[in-house]
C-alpha cells in the first residue's frame, strides 16, 4: 500500500470543492457529501470511529464528547480515514490515538489530515504572526479554529513561530517528546520512565494538581526536563500541562521566554 500524506489528502478536498479557508464550509457537510451515515451516540472507551461498508462507510461519533472542538476534531480524523483507509481495518479512536502524533502511519496520517482541514498552514501562520507565545495564545488558537486545545497545541509545535516542546505522559511515565523544527535541545533519557519529580506534569500524577488558566503557565528550570552540562546556566522554563483526567495522561508545553 502506497503511503499517503494526510495534509496531501486535506489539500485535494479544498481543491475539490473549491474551498479557500475554514470559513468555507460545515465540517458535517463534508462528511454528508460523501454519503457517509454520521450518528452521534454513546460509545464505550472511544471517542469515534468509523466502520466501512460494500456500499456505504458510517462514522459515529461519541455524543459524551465534552468540548465542541474535540468533537470537531475527532469527526475530522474519522473523514481523514475515509478519504485515505477505504477497506482497511481500524481501531476505534480514542484520546491516545487522537492525541499520539507518531502511534503509527494510519493514526498519524488521520491527524494530519485533521489538523490541515481544520487549521490549514497558511491560515494558521498568519494567525500566529506576531503574536506572544503563551497558554492564552493557544486557547485563542483552539478557539479560533473551532478544534481542540491538543491538536492546537500539535499545530503550533509544528509551525508556530515559537520554539516549544512537546512531552506526552500516561499514568506517570513518559511516553514521547517532540519539538518544534530546529529547536534542539538535550531531552533527559526518561521515555517510558517517570516524569521528572520537578515537573508540573509530576504535580498532576502525585497530588491531582490541575492549574486555573490564570496560573497555567508555570516557572520551572531547564534541568527539569533538559541535560545541562557544567557551562550551561539553569535557565528559566515554562511548563503548561493539558490534562485529560478520564486516560490519566498530560501533555506537557515547554518552552523559555
Amino acid at each position: 500500500m502506497i503511503k499517503q500524506s494526510g495534509k496531501l489528502a486535506a489539500r485535494r478536498l479544498y481543491e475539490e470543492f473549491g474551498l479557500e479557508n475554514t470559513n468555507d464550509f460545515v465540517l458535517e457537510d463534508l462528511v454528508h457529501v460523501r454519503d457517509i451515515i454520521f450518528e452521534e451516540k454513546p460509545l464505550e472507551n472511544c471517542d469515534g470511529k468509523i466502520m466501512f461498508g460494500a456500499s456505504k462507510s458510517m462514522i459515529s461519533i461519541n455524543s459524551n464528547i465534552k468540548y465542541p472542538g474535540r468533537r470537531r476534531f475527532t469527526i475530522a480524523h474519522e473523514l481523514g480515514h475515509f478519504e485515505m483507509h477505504r477497506g482497511v481495518e481500524l481501531p476505534d479512536d480514542t484520546p491516545l490515538t487522537l492525541d499520539y502524533f507518531q502511534h503509527g502511519n494510519r493514526e498519524y496520517e488521520a491527524n494530519e489530515f485533521a489538523t490541515e482541514l481544520l487549521m490549514p498552514e497558511l491560515e494558521f501562520r498568519n494567525f500566529v504572526k506576531g503574536k506572544r507565545f503563551s497558554p492564552d495564545l493557544l486557547r485563542e488558537i483552539a478557539a479560533h479554529f473551532n478544534t481542540s486545545i491538543t491538536s492546537s497545541v500539535f499545530r503550533y509545535q509544528q509551525i508556530g513561530n515559537h520554539p516549544i516542546y512537546l512531552f506526552h505522559s500516561c499514568n506517570g511515565k513518559l511516553n514521547y517528546w517532540k519539538s518544534s523544527p530546529n529547536y534542539f535541545l538535550t531531552v533527559k533519557d526518561i521515555t517510558r520512565l517517570s516524569v521528572p519529580i520537578d515537573s508540573v506534569a509530576r504535580e498532576f500524577f502525585d497530588k491531582g494538581i490541575i492549574y486555573s488558566k490564570e496560573e497555567s503557565a508555570q516557572e520551572i528550570v531547564k534541568s527539569t526536563w533538559f541535560v545541562t552540562n557544567g557551562y550551561d546556566s539553569d535557565d528559566l522554563f515554562y511548563e503548561y500541562a493539558i490534562v485529560t483526567k478520564d486516560y490519566n495522561t498530560v501533555l506537557s508545553v515547554v518552552w523559555e521566554e
